[in-house]
């Protein structure tokens, strides 16, 4: 049902072939999906650090204006017709960096923009009135992809599930006990867990098990990490 293959080329990104459908995985923590043009994105959190610096602590705005740069280096690379954000995209209550999202959306006319809502979606229905996004309160079925927020309990056969929210990452372990934290795409034949696009979000370490697939991002690459087998 599964099958990967690699493509060698300088943005070193690896693709799934899943029935008829090809998911490339992204450095940029994304995922395209040709069949469809589409970009998937999950837990980007803008705006969060004006939530920390109404807390005072004094987080720096451009933190989140670098993630809208990779946004529009993707849509430059692969001209997306639609962008489908897996939850999470906007930091829990409002705050002015909401407009700043949405006229960003607003440049780019050609693109359907979608949002499956998250855990951290908690805006009121009217701030989403008049703007790019089309919004799905739990899944949105493409093809043969479910996607949604968190992991979703019941995906029916011949389909799996694409979601973010758990933020998954990988420790590296080498010689000299060197170790590094890395993120990652995770999956466990039914579900493909994306790593959060957002820069200012923390990692979970995932503990794959038998069977499952990984799949590190480091230095601007994708790099397969277990192939169907167990870890260690």
């Amino acid at each position: 049902m599964l099958e990967t293959g690699k493509i060698t080329n300088p943005s070193g990104f690896q693709t799934i072939h899943f029935l008829e459908t090809d998911l490339v995985l992204l450095s940029e923590k994304a995922i395209w999906v040709k069949d469809f043009q589409a970009l998937l994105i999950s837990d980007l959190h803008f705006g969060k650090a004006a939530h920390f610096r109404k807390s005072g602590i004094p987080i720096p705005e451009p933190i989140h204006y670098s993630d809208l740069q990779v946004i529009e280096g993707l849509i430059k690379k692969w001209a997306p017709t639609a962008i489908f954000f897996l939850g999470d995209l906007f930091h829990s209550d409002w705050n002015g960096q909401w407009e700043v999202l949405i006229q960003f959306m607003e440049r780019f006319a050609q693109i359907k923009f979608h949002l499956v809502k998250g855990n951290h979606d908690i805006l009121p229905s009217a701030f989403y009135t008049n703007t790019p996004l089309k919004i799905h309160l739990e899944t949105f079925r493409l093809g043969s992809l479910l996607l949604s927020h968190e992991p979703f309990p019941k995906v029916e056969p011949e389909m799996i599930n694409i979601c973010g929210h758990i933020h998954p990452g990988i420790l590296l372990r080498g010689k000299a006990r060197q170790h590094v934290r890395i993120p990652c795409f995770h999956f466990d034949g039914k579900t493909l867990i994306m790593p959060a696009f957002g820069n200012f979000t923390g990692l979970a370490l995932v503990k794959p098990e038998s069977g499952h697939w990984i799949w590190g991002i480091a230095q601007e690459k994708v790099i397969p990490i277990l192939s169907g087998t167990a870890i260690g």
